[in-house]
């Protein structure tokens, strides 16, 4: 529970804090149970956009789904998307990329690439059948976190620890905490409707091709890159999901 608890204060900014006292330990093992916060925050997306949809537009309540998500995170994955985009977009070779991913300032690629991420997420989710988007905001957050999560199993870590942001060095899984990341991630898939099962090799294909890309340019992982790559293979099946509805009638 110490590392499941340490997931929920290191990716949200909830006052998990003030219920235990965790080892620093247990936050090298964060990525390992990532998906249980996906239950959390996707599970208020779910929350707060059925309730809101119930009174306004499904527009509105798919932007309060989102910025709840936003506020909760503290923007923790949005930001590693836009440093994300500044690297590997002004970057020419390993050491300029990683420098610009340190820069705190954002940059013309990070600003376009958030501006264009939410435009695609908005009107995907705009256009899947409201009835199925609680259960998909659920499961897409803690799926992908799930598949994200094996970068630790693929790459090494890109820096040195001291020049970590959060100064911690994630800890490769091994097999109790791939189970318990696979239950994370897994699980929730119970409430997705079957006709989208399908969609769930999407962002497993995106996550491939991803840490094949910071394989040849950085060699290795940061922690901007996590985020960056939740986002994207999230983003990722929404986009399958969204043309299922349109084949899958």
């Amino acid at each position: 529970m110490n590392q499941i608890l340490a997931a929920f204060i290191f990716f949200t900014r909830l006052p998990f804090w003030r219920i235990k006292s965790v080892p620093d330990e247990c936050f090298k093992h964060v990525v390992s149970y990532w998906s249980y916060s996906g239950w959390l925050t996707g599970g208020i997306m779910a929350i707060s956009f059925w309730a809101v949809s119930q009174i306004l537009p499904v527009s509105i309540a798919i932007i309060t789904a989102l910025t709840i998500r936003l506020l909760i995170t503290g923007a923790l994955h949005e930001d590693g998307l836009a440093d994300f985009f500044d690297g590997f977009g002004g970057g020419r070779d390993r050491e300029s990329t990683l420098r610009i991913m340190k820069d705190s300032h954002i940059g013309t690629y990070g600003v376009l690439g958030l501006i264009i991420y939410y435009l695609l997420g908005y009107n995907l989710l705009s256009s899947i059948n409201p009835i199925h988007t609680p259960y998909i905001l659920l499961c897409c957050d803690s799926f992908c976190k799930f598949v994200c999560s094996h970068i630790l199993w693929l790459l090494p870590y890109a820096r040195k620890e001291e020049e970590s942001k959060a100064k911690v060095i994630y800890s490769r899984q091994n097999y109790k905490e791939e189970t318990a990341s696979a239950i994370g991630g897994l699980l929730p898939l119970i409430v997705l409707p079957h006709k989208f099962f399908v969609t769930l090799i999407v962002p497993i294909l995106v996550f491939v091709y991803l840490q094949q890309l910071l394989r040849k340019r950085l060699g290795g992982y940061t922690g901007d890159c996590c985020g960056a790559i939740f986002l994207i293979c999230e983003l990722a099946m929404w986009f399958s999901i969204a043309v299922a509805s349109i084949v899958i009638m």
